[in-house]
């Protein structure tokens, strides 16, 4: 389809989208790493909603990208809501960098939607080019070119020095490159700006593992240990840490979880920190990450 000029339209399909508690993170923490992201907490029978919701994408398409929007209903996803403490709707949060940057509730009058939008472009600025930048630092680790990827993101910092997503990269660099010191070294030169942000605290979790890792005991003795006396937490934690060491990721998150459910404040909650760290270290999309995470929860609340 094309404008009135001729060229092709944007396809609003790539900056304003539905989302639900399985995709939330990836479509509005981990997106708004890169651009502000809008979130319309909403319902289909709210009548306000009915009129905000178009004004706000209207606003949203006029910048072709450069802010997105996610629609939230909140009948069909509670969780969300209640985590945000939404009480009335609508209700509009935004978020930048993983963090919320503003928010009001109700309706505007369109002068002051406008003002709230170019705010959050204003916010986002344009990042020339380092997005395509982190895109390519991000293929070329994970097609095993360790060094490339991490000369890119650290030509990135030196252009954006407090990008997280550049500095979780260059953790993982070093740490794909089997050079745990070095991920150590950069993760204590993450600026306060950018250290506790999900890019860094995922690869945070990332060097704990690893660390762990280089210390497994034998696979074979643990589960000999864990199968004489099931009570012994310690066994089980240990075999768990070796199995993930492995690669054998679910069946470590099936022991802690085992583990969490025989005694869940043992040593001041180990178990359930060690799941933490886990997930932490994965994609919060990713099926092991979902399951577990409810699986925890149904254990919490038993």
């Amino acid at each position: 389809m094309l404008d009135a000029g001729g060229a092709a339209a944007p396809n609003t399909a790539d900056f304003i989208k539905d989302v639900t508690e399985a995709d939330f993170m990836a479509e509005v923490i981990d997106a708004s790493m890169q651009v502000p992201v809008i979130v319309d907490f909403w319902a289909p029978w709210c009548g306000p909603c009915k009129t905000l919701g178009p004004a706000l994408e209207a606003e949203v398409t006029r910048h072709k990208g450069r802010v997105k929007m996610v629609k939230v209903d909140v009948d069909q996803n509670q969780m969300i809501a209640a985590q945000l403490r939404v009480q009335s709707i609508p209700t509009v949060f935004a978020f930048f960098q993983g963090q919320p940057v503003d928010a009001f509730q109700g309706a505007l009058p369109p002068s002051e939607l406008k003002k709230f939008v170019d705010k959050l472009v204003e916010i986002g600025g344009d990042d020339g080019g380092l997005g395509a930048a982190l895109e390519a630092a991000e293929a070329m680790l994970a097609e095993g070119a360790r060094e490339d990827a991490a000369e890119t993101f650290q030509a990135i910092l030196g252009e954006e020095p407090d990008n997280p997503q550049a500095w979780g990269g260059l953790i993982r660099s070093h740490l794909a490159a089997g050079n745990p010191d070095a991920a150590d070294a950069v993760l204590a030169q993450v600026p306060a700006a950018a250290a506790h942000a999900a890019p860094v605290e995922s690869a945070r979790a990332q060097l704990a593992l690893a660390r762990q890792a280089a210390n497994a005991g034998p696979l074979a003795d643990l589960e000999q240990r864990v199968a004489a006396d099931p009570a012994d937490h310690q066994a089980r934690l240990d075999y768990a840490t070796a199995l993930h060491a492995g690669g054998q990721v679910e069946q470590a998150i099936d022991q802690l979880l085992e583990s969490f459910r025989r005694d869940r404040d043992w040593n001041e909650g180990a178990a359930k920190a060690q799941l933490l760290t886990i997930f932490d270290a994965l994609p919060p999309t990713d099926p092991l990450v979902q399951k577990g995470r409810r699986r925890l929860s149904s254990l919490i609340f038993a």
